[in-house]
């Protein structure tokens, strides 16, 4: 689950990590009225979007007055914000956060990963904060230092050393620096963040230490021993069918093809999506029922499926073990009709009881087109949907 910046910084307060003063506002006079609140010029302007890159597609703005407070967040709110990872579509900005400015005398990189090929916690920073970390990696790996940690001893006074040391921090801050560190590492572990990263940490030339922005992604498998946060949850930056789908325990990700596919299995779902593509098809999306779907799970995922306007076709390939062939066929046959489906569906079956879930879809009187196997049932929703 991804937060807002404005909402990271609020566990930032909450964990003692400096960040500067900072409020939201939803419409330009808002901004102005919390802007003179800032008590002085400059201020930023900041999009509140689920996405990097905001300052290159012009979501991050520094004001020098009222008036520009009010005409950056009317240009900022009016119209869907592109930046690198939002696609050519951009995305509509609700909200912005409006910041006091500081004055900044060094700019870091700091950020905080499970690392899991060692099984450990690594903290990555740079000298090189303001920048896109993964051109730093690919053009100087030597500005990245990478720190590991054990999360069963938790961090250490020689972790933060190493990380002074790497940033070459003055001697003046490296106890203020030390302390930071340790707070944020403590954040990350209590909050089950999957990320947490500062870009940029700034030094102002007061000598202060400052998130000037703040990212965090909470880990979806924890989010049952993190209530809090789910209250956090903005669903307007989701997707509507994923939204809808979670609703249900299924697990739907929408994509940009025409063939829509269900099955049960995570490794299965990825590999029936590689076959939809090597028989010149795309997939409109990945869902997985699980191994224990029901009936009703089965008529949800149908529902959620034809609600893509793209998709021409349905793949279904299921492998009963917990789940019988001829129980998911009863729900196919159960949901197809309730659902009223408009476009073909094709279903591989293997599995306990494939025999019997076979008849049931053919004496259905559905069009509900099996396949033998897998080979066959890509080939099929490829001919159909590239009619």
């Amino acid at each position: 689950m991804k937060l807002h910046e404005y909402q990271s910084k609020k566990l930032f307060r909450n964990h003692h990590i400096p960040v500067p003063e900072g409020h939201v506002a939803h419409s330009p006079d808002e901004a102005s009225v919390l802007a003179e609140r800032l008590g002085g010029f400059p201020v930023v302007v900041k999009a509140q979007i689920h996405a990097g890159g905001r300052g290159k597609g012009g979501g991050v703005k520094l004001a020098r007055s009222l008036d520009e407070v009010q005409s950056i967040t009317e240009a900022i709110l009016s119209r869907p914000l592109v930046t690198p990872q939002t696609g050519s579509q951009g995305k509509k900005v609700r909200k912005v956060l409006v910041e006091q400015g500081l004055d900044i005398d060094q700019e870091l990189y700091f950020s905080i990963i499970p690392d899991r090929s060692t099984a450990k916690i690594m903290i990555i920073a740079s000298r090189a904060g303001g920048m896109d970390i993964e051109e730093v990696a690919a053009s100087d790996p030597d500005k990245i230092i990478r720190v590991l940690i054990n999360p069963l001893t938790g961090i250490e006074p020689s972790h933060c050393k190493d990380v002074v040391t790497g940033l070459n921090i003055p001697e003046s801050l490296a106890d203020k620096f030390s302390a930071l560190v340790e707070n944020l590492y403590g954040l990350f572990i209590k909050s089950d963040c999957s990320l947490l990263e500062i870009n940029p940490l700034v030094i102002t030339k007061q000598e202060n230490l400052i998130a000037l922005d703040a990212k965090i992604d909470i880990d979806d498998n924890a989010l049952f021993r993190q209530k809090d946060l789910l209250t956090y949850r903005d669903t307007d930056e989701e997707d509507p069918l994923e939204v809808e789908a979670s609703k249900f325990n299924l697990n739907y990700i929408n994509l940009d093809g025409n063939v829509g596919n269900m099955v049960n299995g995570a490794g299965l779902a990825m590999a029936t999506m590689d076959l939809i593509k090597n028989a010149g098809a795309e997939p409109a999306n990945f869902l997985d029922v699980g191994g224990g779907a029901d009936e009703e799970m089965v008529e949800n995922g149908f529902r959620i499926i034809l609600e893509d306007e793209n998709v021409k076709g349905i793949l279904i390939n299921i492998f009963g073990g917990i789940l019988r062939c001829d129980v998911l066929a009863e729900g196919v046959v159960t949901a197809a009709r309730k659902t009223g489906i408009n476009v073909p569906v094709v279903i591989r079956l293997q599995g306990t009881n494939v025999d019997k879930g076979r008849e049931i879809l053919a004496a259905s009187g559905l069009n509900l087109i099996t396949a033998e196997d897998l080979a066959d049932a890509a080939t099929k929703i490829s001919e159909i949907v590239g009619k």
